[in-house]
């Protein structure tokens, strides 16, 4: 009991990450992204039980997936109409809303860390291009060769979505990548992160929702945490991460709130997408409109997973 005489409320801390919506995932590729998205609730996972904030617990996430080039960010990300990469991310801390973000980043191996650098070394939320790439550079942020986050797959890729172009009725919903993670920590502090490639054979410059605040991700101690992925024009015409947790102010349940908001974005803009939340409770939620969504979330020492709907497995987690 505390001097006031009121017993605290208990914390259950709480990662959870996705790998992006998706209308397909090859037979041959499942089991190495199922494993993926395990690795980094995992590793989100281990700072929050070694006493680190959400927001060290959300970057250390999104940070294994940029580095695994089965997700479309960071050496995974998809190319644009010029054959380049260009990056997209964003963090941002519920305690004090807190925010950091950068766009069209090219040549660095993980967009979040910047970003978090921004929130926390700069007195701006966003920098893009080529001031992202001066702040990086004066940070001593090391850039990697561009050959480096260039995949095969990737290349093939494009080519096949500037062939698709050609066709009478493109798809542009095809691919939606995205990776994301929200925490809560044991101070009861909540946090998001949301790193992306974009999408296939985009403009140069283009620029989706994911490093948008209040679409991409949301962070607010008093709602909750979250992290979208999907199509990402139809994202930013909905604000579909402030929107969902609007709904959990207004009273309804993470699940509801959720599908409340995936759902008008399909009705109004036949956008897809998914998202995954956590409030302050402990209490969290994966729902997506997409085929699939890779996802893994890590509790009381148990992992669970999934990619396709009412595919849940739940796994003792092992730290060691």
């Amino acid at each position: 009991m505390n001097p006031c005489g009121v017993n605290p409320v208990a914390v259950n801390p709480v990662v959870v990450v996705h790998g992006g919506g998706a209308s397909h995932i090859a037979k041959d590729r499942k089991e190495m992204v199922r494993q993926g998205v395990l690795r980094a609730a995992t590793a989100g996972y281990s700072v929050l039980k070694a006493g680190g904030s959400a927001v060290d617990a959300v970057e250390s996430a999104v940070a294994v997936l940029e580095d695994d080039p089965e997700f479309n960010a960071g050496c995974g990300s998809v190319l644009n109409v010029n054959g380049e990469v260009e990056m997209d991310a964003s963090i941002m801390s519920g305690k004090d809303l807190s925010s950091g973000a950068v766009s069209a980043v090219r040549c660095i191996a993980n967009p979040i860390k910047l970003a978090r650098l921004v929130m926390e070394k700069t007195p701006h939320c966003f920098l893009t291009d080529r001031g992202a790439a001066e702040f990086a550079a004066a940070m001593g942020v090391r850039e990697v060769p561009r050959e480096q986050l260039v995949t095969e797959r990737n290349r093939r890729r494009l080519e096949k979505e500037k062939h698709c172009k050609s066709a009478p009725k493109p798809e542009p919903q095809k691919h939606l990548g995205t990776v994301g993670a929200v925490a809560l920590d044991s101070k009861g502090d909540v946090a998001y992160a949301t790193s992306t490639g974009g999408i296939v054979n985009k403009m140069v410059g283009r620029v989706g929702d994911s490093p948008c605040i209040g679409s991409g991700g949301y962070a607010d101690n008093d709602i909750g945490a979250i992290s979208t992925t999907g199509h990402g024009e139809s994202i930013l015409k909905v604000n579909l991460a402030r929107l969902t947790l609007f709904h959990v102010e207004q009273g309804k349940t993470l699940e509801e709130a959720a599908e409340v908001s995936l759902g008008y974005m399909k009705s109004k803009l036949k956008g897809l997408g998914g998202v995954i939340l956590v409030n302050k409770a402990g209490d969290w939620t994966v729902k997506w409109t997409s085929e699939s969504m890779p996802w893994a979330a890590a509790q009381a020492g148990k992992l669970h997973c999934g990619i396709d709907l009412n595919t849940t497995s739940i796994t003792d987690l092992d730290l060691l």
